[in-house]
C-alpha cells in the first residue's frame, strides 16, 4: 500500500500569506495532481497541517526584544523565530481552496503545543509527541510513501526524513514542493541532506502512479 502526504499547503505558506515560500502556488496543481493520481491507483492521501495556539513560543511576537530569524531556546530546544502564522482559527491556518481536499483521506494537525514546534508531519521536534500520522499509516499497511508540499527545507525535509526513519520508502516529488531559503542555499541543503538519507527525488512526471 501506497501513501501520498500533502504538507502544510495552507494559505499562510503561499504568496500573500504570513510566512509565504516564495512560488508557492505552483504546488498546488501537482498537488491536486498527484491526489487524482493516487485515488485513481488506490493509495491513500493524507495531509499535514500547521495549526498553533495564538501564543505558540516560535512566534517572534512572543519574545521581547527578538525578530523573525532569530534562534532561541525554546524549552530546551534550539528555535528559529517565525511570524505568526497558521494560527488555530485563522484564515492563514486554512487550506486553500484551490486544493482537492474532498480527496483527502486524513489530516494531521502539528504544533498545537505552544512549548514546541512541529516540522515534520510525524512528531513534534523532540519527538515528544507523535502526530498519529505514522501509527495511522501502518495501521492501513501503507509501506511507502511520496511526499510534496512547503517548506522544502523545513516541514518537508524533516517529514522525508522521519518517514525514512519509520521505515516507509520515502520518494519526494521535488516539483510540488517550494522552500523558505531562509539562509540562502538551504533548499539545496535540504534535498541533500533527504538524499544522503535514502529519500528518492523525483518528480511527479517521472513516476506514473502514487
Amino acid at each position: 500500500m501506497q501513501a501520498l502526504i500533502i504538507v502544510d499547503i495552507q494559505n499562510d505558506f503561499l504568496p500573500g500569506g504570513a510566512l509565504a515560500a516564495p512560488d508557492g502556488n505552483a504546488v498546488i496543481p501537482v498537488a491536486n495532481a498527484a491526489i487524482r493520481s493516487a485515488k485513481d491507483a488506490g493509495s491513500l492521501v493524507v495531509a499535514t497541517r500547521d495549526f498553533h495556539p495564538a501564543d505558540h513560543g516560535s512566534f517572534a511576537s512572543q519574545h521581547a526584544d527578538r525578530s523573525v530569524g532569530q534562534v532561541i531556546q525554546l524549552d530546551g530546544l534550539n528555535q528559529t523565530l517565525w511570524p505568526d502564522h497558521c494560527v488555530q482559527g485563522s484564515e492563514g491556518a486554512e487550506f486553500p481552496e484551490e486544493l482537492r481536499t474532498e480527496l483527502i483521506d486524513r489530516v494531521f494537525p502539528k504544533g498545537e503545543d505552544p512549548r514546541v514546534d512541529s516540522y515534520s508531519g510525524f512528531f513534534d521536534n523532540d519527538k515528544r509527541r507523535s502526530t498519529g500520522l505514522g501509527e495511522y499509516l501502518r495501521e492501513c499497511g501503507v509501506t511507502s510513501v511520496k511526499i510534496l508540499g512547503l517548506a522544502t527545507d523545513y516541514c518537508v525535509k524533516y517529514s522525508a526524513l522521519d518517514a525514512i526513519a519509520e521505515g516507509f520508502e520515502t520518494t519526494l516529488l521535488i516539483d510540488g514542493c517550494r522552500g523558505i531559503d531562509l539562509n540562502p542555499g538551504d533548499v539545496n541543503s535540504a534535498i541533500e541532506e533527504m538524499r544522503a538519507m535514502g529519500v528518492h527525488i523525483t518528480t511527479s512526471k517521472e513516476i506514473k502512479q502514487c
